[in-house]
């Protein structure tokens, strides 16, 4: 391969740059990003950063000194992909023909319908958003967290510690239901309410009212919760309607195969807008977590330079990590399809627990709060059992 381009510039796509090199390739490499800023973290921005103990130029991603000999083409996004020439269009008319792509887009995150246009309403998914809602909470007031999923529970948390008035709003009965099963769900999201943080479930949003500036947050059951600002948290998209028409196959974001291959040959997929098959559960999964995009670009650049002549092997079960409150909550495998949860150490109502999930008596996950040890060890059984 004379040319292989990667259209991507945050954790994933400097991963998949980063194993191109280490595997040997020395052609052209060209990164791609819809962003004007260089690869950064981004967990940080919803606890370090929003704080403001944690600054901008600690966010980087790139080594002191570290050069992969890239052409860095940023502040631009793909419009389009030409399935026979492998050719990518840019926003900016530019146009770079590759003989090997890797698709790293990641994920948008969802808006509320009909915010548009009000001031004080927020996403968090980039530096850029990061910025605007740390600049609104250090003038504190009431804030509406809108779901209750990891990356709102940390807001939340971060909002409480600067001393704003906080309230989650979460549709379903039990936040974290869906990666953490509803026993572990309920048991986690009860934070909130040990720090005296308002948790309204099982009610969805109606709308936000306020002319201007948002006011209120208001909800289905015809309850009104005052707000002076609004972080909506209620998910993310896979970023790939850009490549609709190119003849890879689509389905909650890049269908791919357990190495990361496309339906297009010369095309692999990692991060979060990739759809892997998981052959221990003989599906595809799309995982949304910083550990899978550091490691699977491993596999797919493996594949991608072999052209697919490498069996691919097992990821190891997926690992996310998250801080709330002070407490460190860890959790790898997949809590659907088990049939038992036990705490195996700890307590639940010291937020001090180890808790293995089981199917058919066979460990599937573990989740950990406060107990970084034990659970590392049982993240090791999990992946030595794949």
């Amino acid at each position: 391969m004379r040319t292989v381009a990667v259209v991507g510039a945050s954790l994933a796509g400097l991963s998949a740059a980063r194993s191109l090199r280490r595997q040997g390739y020395d052609g052209r490499l060209v990164v791609i990003g819809d962003e004007t800023h260089r690869p950064y973290d981004r967990p940080p921005l919803s606890k370090e950063f929003l704080a403001g103990t944690l600054g901008e130029a600690d966010l980087g991603l790139e080594a002191e000194g570290e050069d992969l000999a890239a052409e860095w083409l940023l502040g631009t996004r793909a419009t389009g992909l030409d399935r026979t020439s492998r050719a990518l269009r840019l926003a900016d008319g530019r146009e770079v023909r590759a003989d090997g792509v890797v698709i790293a887009t990641g994920a948008a995150a969802r808006t509320l319908p009909g915010s548009a246009g009000l001031a004080g309403v927020h996403t968090l998914r980039t530096l850029d958003d990061a910025r605007a809602l740390r600049d609104e909470l250090a003038r504190g007031g009431r804030l509406v967290v809108i779901g209750g999923g990891f990356v709102g529970a940390e807001v939340a948390s971060t909002a409480y510690a600067l001393g704003l008035d906080v309230t989650v709003v979460e549709a379903a009965p039990t936040p974290l239901a869906g990666p953490l099963g509803e026993t572990m769900g309920a048991v986690v999201s009860g934070l909130h309410a040990d720090h005296g943080v308002r948790l309204l479930c099982g009610v969805g949003v109606k709308g936000l009212s306020g002319e201007e500036r948002v006011e209120a947050v208001l909800l289905e059951d015809g309850r009104s919760v005052p707000a002076d600002i609004v972080v909506v948290g209620v998910g993310a998209r896979p970023c790939v309607e850009w490549l609709e028409g190119s003849g890879i196959a689509l389905d909650n974001g890049v269908k791919c195969g357990a190495d990361g291959r496309t339906s297009l040959a010369g095309v692999v997929a990692v991060g979060d807008c990739a759809n892997w098959y998981d052959p221990r559960a003989g599906a595809h999964r799309r995982v949304e977590h910083w550990t899978g995009a550091r490691e699977r670009p491993d596999a797919a650049v493996t594949a991608l330079l072999a052209g697919g002549a490498v069996e691919p092997g097992v990821p190891r079960p997926p690992y996310f990590w998250s801080d709330q409150y002070g407490v460190k909550i860890q959790f790898a495998g997949h809590a659907a399809g088990a049939d038992s949860v036990t705490v195996e150490a700890g307590a639940v109502d010291d937020r001090d627990v180890l808790a293995v999930y089981r199917r058919a008596g066979v460990p599937v996950a573990v989740l950990g709060m406060n107990q970084p040890r034990l659970f590392t060890r049982w993240r090791k059984q999990l992946a030595a059992m794949s």
